[in-house]
């Protein structure tokens, strides 16, 4: 064991203890699959990520993501709060992107005042087979009339999810997170009305990876807003909000350019230290 520099970083937030918080070893060489896993679990946060140098020449730094339960391929609030970590401790990207490599590939990271965003990745769509949706809706206490639109969204880590007719509906879910559990990680998303300080609401509910409901998530959000602009559903600027019913404030910025997605917000470091292992 040797002492490694860590922080713990508020995603989605410009104000601490508001997002989604996200814990990052800022030296993680050496450390096997097992040690990174077990640490994530201890930690008990949606995710914990590792720092690591690039074995791609194009990335200026690579990132392990774990939640409590396995490894990410990817995820959105990990990969701003680690670029956040990164840069705040001293990196320096070789172009006017940073580029982090995970596992899904690369992902652009770019810079704007106290903001970062990332460049949405390629996301894969199909549809919802009734039997599996219809348990869903069952979970969430939903009826059929109250879903307006679903999709199956994978952009690496896999979503269901469902478009309501606002985002009161959102707000008023008590899902039944035991029976959510073995059927599919779920995002759920509805419009606030015209004149709004947010455009949406989104929940996520990820029993399957041993958290119940996630603060703010970058990667759900990032496919929620591919799917609705690209189906007419959504502007191709807006801000969403998450984590309301977990007393957390936060907002998702949205931006289509061209074709390119960018899902951004804003963080801040809360904890900063090391930690042994």
């Amino acid at each position: 064991m040797k002492n490694r520099p860590f922080v713990q970083v508020d995603v989605f937030t410009s104000e601490p203890y508001r997002g989604n918080p996200l814990a990052v070893v800022l030296d993680g060489a050496g450390l096997g699959d097992e040690q990174m896993q077990q640490f994530a679990r201890w930690t008990n946060l949606s995710e914990t990520t590792f720092l690591l140098p690039p074995t791609d020449p194009a990335a200026d730094y690579r990132v392990r993501i774990f939640t409590p339960g396995g490894e990410l391929p990817f995820a959105g609030h990990p990969t701003l709060g680690s670029c956040h970590a990164w840069l705040a401790a001293g990196g320096r990207p070789r172009g006017e992107t940073v580029v982090q490599q995970c596992g899904l590939g690369l992902v652009r990271v770019r810079r704007g005042g106290e903001s970062l965003a990332f460049a949405a990745p390629p996301l894969r769509r199909s549809a919802v087979e009734p039997s599996l949706l219809a348990q869903v809706r069952a979970a969430l206490g939903l009826d059929a009339s109250q879903v307006l639109a679903t999709q199956w969204l994978d952009n690496g880590p896999k979503w269901l999810a469902l478009l309501l007719g606002s985002a009161a509906s959102v707000l008023a879910l008590e899902p039944d997170h035991a029976a959510l559990k073995p059927l599919a990680k779920v995002g759920v998303i509805g419009a606030h009305p015209a004149g709004s300080e947010c455009d949406f609401e989104v929940r996520a509910f990820a029993a399957p990876i041993g958290v119940a409901e996630d603060p703010v998530t970058g990667s759900l959000n990032a496919g929620l807003a591919q799917w609705l602009i690209e189906a007419g559903l959504a502007p191709a600027r807006y801000l969403a909000a998450q984590g309301a019913r977990m007393e957390r404030a936060g907002r998702v910025h949205i931006e289509r350019q061209g074709e390119e997605v960018w899902v951004g917000g804003a963080s801040v470091v809360c904890i900063e230290g090391s930690v042994l292992l």
